[in-house]
């Protein structure tokens, strides 16, 4: 048999017994186009795969100016959030026969512009980035230069580009306001990195919610800089040690909640007896918890299969034109690590 590294078009034509171009079209799944009969078909495809025939995608990249790879950049790949959103995407990217080549950005704008550099270099077809979210000039260069584009999760109003977003705003005014409704009055709010639009959108909903109801936002409440769990532990100290102590937690991430968790237990403190905590972004482990957690709940596979999407219908119809903003709604997941409070806020104090 002819050594895998010398498989060409051809040997598999000979061994077949049908032409060259035959097995070229099966092979670029063109078989239905050209009306190859599928009992060829699966003999072409078999004895490639007996052969240890693989395609030269260089060439193919040459000749078709694509090379079916898409560049994905995140923040946090250690965050669950966008190891799931990045898992969808190289489930969708698997069902067309492209791939994936990921770049962490560790939360760091300038790994993110290296990052986005490497891939431009590597002529990706496309680009789906979840940005670290404080600058984006490096994005409108990006947008001018034509490579189709899509944002996930924070997004920047003043860029023009096709986006996929959670609906960060409700999703904070439900949970702030389900706080009220069982009774608490002092509301902490652990908030992720801030000026992004992420975490402007949820402090926008916390703040709102309470004019809804009439009270007044303590800002030595308002406490953190960033979506990780170190964050929400050192913001939870923080937040312990005030006379009275706020009743109620609101963690602006998944990892935040779980920094505040061990901050609470390590107070010798119990949810939701001493104090209650909700958690922006559901995961699997969220219902599992010694205590499990009231959760606003994204739809995170959803958002990276939208996402792909959008850069496909880009990418076939040629560059970054669309502008199309999409925008997911959340749930809150009602547990058990919220307490009611005996003493009822004033009704005569809530607005209509």
């Amino acid at each position: 048999m002819v050594q895998s590294k010398q498989i060409t078009l051809n040997n598999i034509a000979d061994q077949v017994g049908v032409s060259t171009t035959t097995v070229s079209r099966v092979l670029t799944g063109q078989s239905e186009k050209y009306r190859i009969s599928d009992r060829t078909r699966a003999h072409v495809q078999q004895t490639a795969r007996e052969m240890g025939y693989l395609p030269d995608e260089l060439a193919r990249a040459l000749r078709t100016r694509r090379t079916n790879t898409i560049g994905l950049v995140i923040p946090d790949i250690s965050n669950p959030f966008f190891s799931t959103i990045a898992r969808n995407i190289e489930i969708q990217a698997r069902k067309i026969g492209s791939s994936i080549i990921l770049s962490d950005s560790q939360e760091d704008t300038q790994l993110e512009i290296e990052s986005i550099r490497l891939l431009q270099s590597r002529k990706v077809d496309g680009l789906l980035i979840c940005p670290v979210g404080e600058e984006y000039t490096h994005l409108l260069s990006l947008r001018g230069s034509g490579i189709p584009l899509v944002i996930i999760d924070r997004y920047f109003p003043e860029l023009d580009c096709a986006y996929v977003v959670s609906d960060n705003y409700q999703g904070a005014v439900e949970a702030v306001s389900y706080f009220f409704n069982m009774n608490h009055r002092s509301v902490a709010f652990l908030q992720g990195r801030v000026n992004t639009s992420v975490n402007n959108d949820r402090i926008r909903g916390y703040r709102d919610s309470h004019e809804q109801y009439g009270l007044t936002v303590d800002e030595s409440l308002i406490v953190g800089d960033s979506f990780g769990k170190r964050n929400g532990y050192i913001g939870t100290k923080i937040l312990l040690t005030k006379n009275p102590r706020p009743t109620a937690i609101f963690a602006a991430s998944n990892l935040i909640s779980l920094g505040a968790m061990s901050a609470i237990q390590e107070a010798g403190l119990k949810i939701p007896e001493d104090i209650s905590i909700i958690s922006f972004d559901d995961q699997p482990y969220s219902e599992y918890l010694a205590t499990p957690m009231t959760t606003v709940s994204q739809q995170t596979s959803e958002a990276g299969e939208i996402a792909f999407r959008l850069l496909q219908t880009q990418i076939t119809q040629g560059g970054n034109h669309s502008t199309e903003g999409i925008v997911l709604p959340t749930e809150l997941v009602f547990r058990q690590s919220v307490r009611k409070l005996d003493q009822p806020i004033e009704t005569s104090r809530v607005k209509q």
